[in-house]
């Protein structure tokens, strides 16, 4: 346990940024899904429009360095080879 009263704010301050950090990563992996829900049911419009939200949803999640910008760029890379893969 921390010994200082800094130590015990750095505590604090740390446990508040994973909780948030931990939602961010929730939030990507939601928006992801969505993306995926899409491409698997067949429905190129709504795909299209879900990888245009999930670009967003990651983009700030990278901007915020909860995950690493290269992890950004190959999530939607790989979302939208997926897209473009879809018939019609």
């Amino acid at each position: 346990m921390a010994n200082t009263k800094g130590a015990r704010k750095a505590a604090r301050q740390a446990e508040k940024r994973r909780r948030h950090n931990a939602s961010l990563h929730s939030a990507l992996g939601s928006a992801i899904k969505s993306v995926t829900r899409a491409i698997q049911a067949g429905d190129k419009a709504a795909a299209r429009k879900a990888l245009s939200a999930a670009s967003g949803v990651i983009d700030r999640i990278a901007d915020k360095n909860v995950i690493h910008k290269n992890k950004a760029a190959r999530h939607k890379s790989q979302l939208a080879v997926r897209l473009k893969a879809m018939p019609g």
